[in-house]
This record gives C-alpha cells, sequence and structure tokens, in this order.
C-alpha cells in the first residue's frame, strides 16, 4: 500500500519505519529536513513537497504537534486536502482539539473525501515498538478500513465515537495520567523522606492497592528501573511541554462541558510550574524533582 505520512519526528518518525517494516511503500514530508534523513535511513522516500506525498497515495497520515500544524497541512493557503485522491483514507494522529478534529474531518467530507481522528497512546517507546494505542474518532466503517495499517504501528485499535471522539478520550487518559504520575512521584518522595528505598516502597505499592502505570511500567525515581527516562536523567520519551499541551487541551474541554475537574486543573499548575524551572523538554515523570527536598 502507497502511503503519504507527515510529520516524522520522535512519535512519526518510528511510525513511518514500522509501515516500512511492514511492507508498505511510506512517503514523508517534514518541515524539518534532518528527520526526513533519519527515516530515509530506514527506508521512507522523501517527498520533495505536501503534493508529492500524496501524489498516488491510498492512505494519508498525519502525526504533528499542534492544532495550528493539521489545519495548515489540510486547509492551509498551500493545503493538500484537494490534492488527496477522494479514495484515500486520512488519518490524523496529532492530539488536537476535538473541535479542530472535527472542523477538519467536515471539510474533508464536504470535499467527498473521508478523515478520521486517531491519536495514540504509548510514547516514543510504543512507537519504536509498534505497540502504540490508536484511539479513533470517526465512521465506523472507516476506522475498521485504517484498522490494518493502524495495526502495524500497534496493539491496539479503538473507537471511541464519531469524529472528535476520538481526542476527547485521549486527553481524558493523558489528564489521568498526569494525575497518577503525580502521585506516585509524591508519594515515592514522602516514603524516601522517611527513610524507605524507592525500589522497595514501589514493590509494595505495586502489589497493594495504590498499584498504576507509571509505577509498574515507567517508574519516576531514578534507578529504580531501567530503560526509562527517569534513568536516563528524565531525558526521552513524553516532554513536559507536550504535557502541558495535553492538560490544557482537557481544561478547555472541561470549559465547554463545564465539567469538574479539580486534579486535572491541580495537574496543570504543577506541570506548568515545572516547565517554568526550565524542564519542559524533559519527560514528563521528572515532576518527580518538584518533590525534591531542597538545601536553603
Amino acid at each position: 500500500m502507497n502511503i503519504g505520512f507527515f510529520g516524522v519526528g520522535n512519535m512519526g518518525g518510528p511510525m513511518a519505519a514500522n509501515l516500512v517494516k511492514a511492507g508498505h511503500t511510506v512517503t514523508a514530508f517534514d518541515l524539518v529536513p534532518e528527520l526526513l534523513k533519519t527515516v530515509e535511513a530506514d527506508g521512507v522516500a522523501v517527498a520533495a513537497d505536501p503534493a508529492a506525498a500524496v501524489a498516488g497515495a491510498e492512505v494519508v497520515i498525519s502525526m504533528l504537534p499542534s492544532a495550528g500544524a493539521v489545519t495548515g497541512l489540510y486547509l492551509g493557503d498551500d493545503g493538500v486536502l484537494d490534492a488527496i485522491h477522494p479514495d484515500t483514507l486520512i488519518i490524523d494522529c496529532s492530539t488536537i482539539d476535538a473541535d479542530t478534529a472535527r472542523r477538519v474531518a467536515s471539510a474533508a467530507a464536504d470535499s467527498g473525501r473521508t478523515m478520521i481522528d486517531a491519536p495514540v497512546s504509548g510514547g516514543v517507546g510504543g512507537a519504536k515498538a509498534g505497540t502504540l494505542t490508536f484511539i479513533c474518532g470517526g465512521p465506523e466503517a472507516a476506522v475498521e478500513r485504517a484498522r490494518p495499517v493502524l495495526d502495524c504501528m500497534g496493539k491496539n485499535v479503538f473507537r471511541a465515537g464519531d469524529n472528535g471522539a476520538g481526542q476527547v478520550a485521549k486527553i481524558c487518559n493523558n489528564m489521568l495520567l498526569a494525575v497518577h504520575m503525580i502521585g506516585t512521584a509524591e508519594a515515592l518522595q514522602l516514603g524516601a523522606d522517611h527513610g524507605l528505598d524507592p525500589a522497595v516502597l514501589s514493590d509494595i505499592m505495586k502489589a497493594s492497592s495504590g498499584r498504576n502505570w507509571s509505577l509498574e511500567v515507567y517508574n519516576p525515581w531514578p534507578g529504580v528501573m531501567e530503560g526509562v527516562p527517569s534513568s536516563n536523567d528524565y531525558n526521552g520519551g513524553f516532554a513536559v511541554k507536550l504535557m502541558n499541551k495535553d492538560l490544557g487541551l482537557a481544561l478547555e474541554a472541561a470549559l465547554a462541558s463545564q465539567s469538574s475537574t479539580p486534579m486535572g486543573s491541580l495537574a496543570k499548575s504543577l506541570y506548568a510550574a515545572l516547565g517554568n524551572q526550565g524542564l519542559g523538554g524533559k519527560d514528563f515523570s521528572s515532576i518527580q524533582t518538584f518533590f525534591k527536598h531542597r538545601e536553603p
């Protein structure tokens, strides 16, 4: 299958490479030339411009950093929507607000094209391993049509509902992720302050009612778990600035529906403070450092 791919950064690059490994022909475009050089080494063809990336594509996938980037790609003055064949399925894997997802999908539908939103969960590690979870919004038939392609990059594909529903489900998940990562870091620091070994405390909590994904898969205390950002000076993974973006989207959604999200609001404040400490580029598990005792 011929696939056009936009956005080959930390997440999109490995995703495109996994599509090549699965036997697909992938043509990519990105505004950062260095990123294109990296995926070219993985067998991805490089397009000279956005229109070239969608020429002959049976599926178009975008993995972009913002709603503005998604809108610009498809609907901007040089947008590629009209250059995409009407039979081509469009899959946007970016994490953006639901309203933008619906607006772009509606424009695609008005032009006779089909588009779904399919934001991902699983981080850079999941993108590299091909174990991402895709949270889709769009017509059921379109999601089923996308499933064989998404299966090449992940292990779970869910349909949350109509267009935009994938984005709502994604921000709900990431708000919860932020909350339990903060709680985990806070509990580990409390134990360490009383002389407990964080590794032992982690094992205790994993076998008890406090167990959660942050403890089991992504422990925030340095040295407790191998292969996670906390054991690499919080480098790699899901950046604080991206968590701040997603928490902002969650709060916007809560405001729109008048939902009460006090824990989400507090999580946004804490991650904003962490970013203001110069840690915006570090992994979000670096919230552990927020609770560390500092010398007066």
